[in-house]
């Protein structure tokens, strides 16, 4: 059966044009970085997207960085002064952590890094929503997560386990990143199981040399008790006040940030989550301010763990498919710790020491990769697409799912990264660049 419509994209964005509709006499056409072009009215523009309506009345948001020089100085001109629109206004007073929610909607030369990120209170209130000791099921929910435990945990304890989970989310969603963090589809909150030995762990498939593992196929955070902290006090678990929860801020920037890592380059999904990690972290506040003070810290700790403050060819590691990062994570330990070592070095140049030293480089990259997340999204909610339980889905040979091919889809929007800059060139700024704040970088 051959559907009605015809689909392409536009920024990222699947939008569609049903012929059967007769035309508008606000429709113009609307052309995209790449050449296509589509058939829509201009409705209204912010300073960083414009919304379309369609032939068929439907409405779509498209970022005004990926239509034509023609198109975005026609949205200007829709403006009374000729200028571009404004961005959103934030209430005066606002928290960075209300200003930074909207913050994927601002344009990169605008967002701000964060001071002190705190999850908020109302984030980790406990709902018991099943507790049965018996069958070593017990599931407890906090605003975005629900933890499914092998056993009975008080109210004040299964808070101090979800602080940790809320306020990494919270961290990642304030980042100028531009991260939306929300559930994978099917599922109100985040997943997460916790098990009470590190045998049960492993049997449920938790990988033996780790403290805790996200694993995107079905969407569950997995983590035995000791790697968060928790201890048997008699017969009561109780909160180890010495716990240190790097790993799990880690897996949990994996977790939150699961609708990116398929258009992502792997050194930019450990990178970003070593950074997090890196950042200094108490009882749900993190000091994002303090991210240099975390950098020479982190650097301090792996040197002494006798690993050399280099990247080695960068091109070779900016490049690297997600195959040879396997090949070379699963000589030894020490071998992935190399990689995620150099990658948190590249994503904290990029973030903090590039061009600008705002990230916006990076910012930019990164919202590109948003745009592939959301024309993922919308193919999914396309009534011609069927998902099947294991994951399989099947389509319409005319209506093509988004790139998600793991050797080209992650470097899809590299470039933005290099702004036309040969890796070369990039190496020796990045070598100035650390330079400038005391660390000695080997990069080439």
């Amino acid at each position: 059966m051959k559907p009605a419509s015809r689909s392409l994209f536009i920024g990222g964005f699947f939008v569609f044009s049903l012929s059967a509709f007769a035309e508008d006499a606000a429709l113009r056409p609307w052309k995209d970085a790449q050449g296509r072009i589509i058939q829509a009215a201009f409705v209204s523009a912010t300073a960083d997207s414009v919304t379309l309506r369609m032939a068929d009345g439907k409405e779509h948001q498209v970022p005004l960085g990926r239509l034509s020089a023609e198109d975005q100085a026609f949205i200007k001109s829709q403006s009374a002064d000729g200028k571009p629109p404004a961005a959103p206004a934030t209430a005066q007073g606002a928290s960075p952590e209300v200003s930074a929610s909207a913050m994927e909607r601002l344009p990169a030369e605008k967002r701000t890094w964060p001071e002190n990120v705190v999850v908020p209170t109302k984030s980790i209130e406990i709902q018991i929503a099943e507790e049965n000791p018996a069958a070593r099921k017990c599931v407890y929910r906090s605003e975005g997560f629900e933890f499914t435990s092998q056993a009975k945990l008080a109210g004040s304890v299964m808070k101090e386990v979800a602080r940790t989970f809320e306020a990494t989310k919270t961290l990642v969603s304030s980042l100028p990143w531009g991260v939306v963090c929300r559930p994978p589809e099917g599922f109100e909150r985040y997943q997460a199981a916790l098990y009470e030995t590190r045998k049960d762990y492993i049997d449920a498939g938790g990988p033996e040399n780790s403290g805790g593992v996200y694993m995107s196929g079905d969407k569950v955070f997995r983590v035995p008790f000791p790697s968060i902290g928790l201890k048997l006090l008699g017969k009561t678990y109780a909160k180890d006040q010495n716990y240190d929860g790097g790993t799990l801020i880690h897996e949990i920037t994996h977790q939150v940030m699961d609708a990116y890592l398929t258009f992502l380059p792997v050194w930019v999904i450990e990178g970003t989550a070593e950074y997090t990690e890196m950042l200094p972290y108490n009882a749900g506040k993190f000091r994002a301010d303090a991210h240099q003070k975390g950098l020479k810290d982190h650097i301090q700790e792996m040197q002494k763990r006798g690993y050399a403050v280099e990247i080695g060819n960068l091109e070779t590691h900016l490049t690297m498919n997600r195959a040879t990062w396997s090949g070379i994570t699963n000589v030894s330990n020490k071998k992935m710790g190399e990689l995620y070592f150099r990658s948190v070095l590249a994503v904290y140049f990029f973030c903090h020491l590039d061009g600008d030293k705002k990230g916006t480089r990076f910012i930019k990259f990164m919202d590109a990769v948003y745009g592939e997340t959301e024309a993922l999204r919308t193919f999914f909610k396309d009534p011609r697409v069927k998902r099947f339980p294991d994951g399989r889905f099947s389509y319409p040979t005319n209506f093509p799912p988004p790139d998600m091919k793991s050797d080209s889809a992650p470097f899809k929007h590299l470039d933005l990264l290099l702004d036309g800059r040969g890796y070369s060139q990039i190496a020796k700024e990045m070598t100035e660049a650390y330079k400038a704040i005391g660390v000695k970088i080997s990069v080439d």
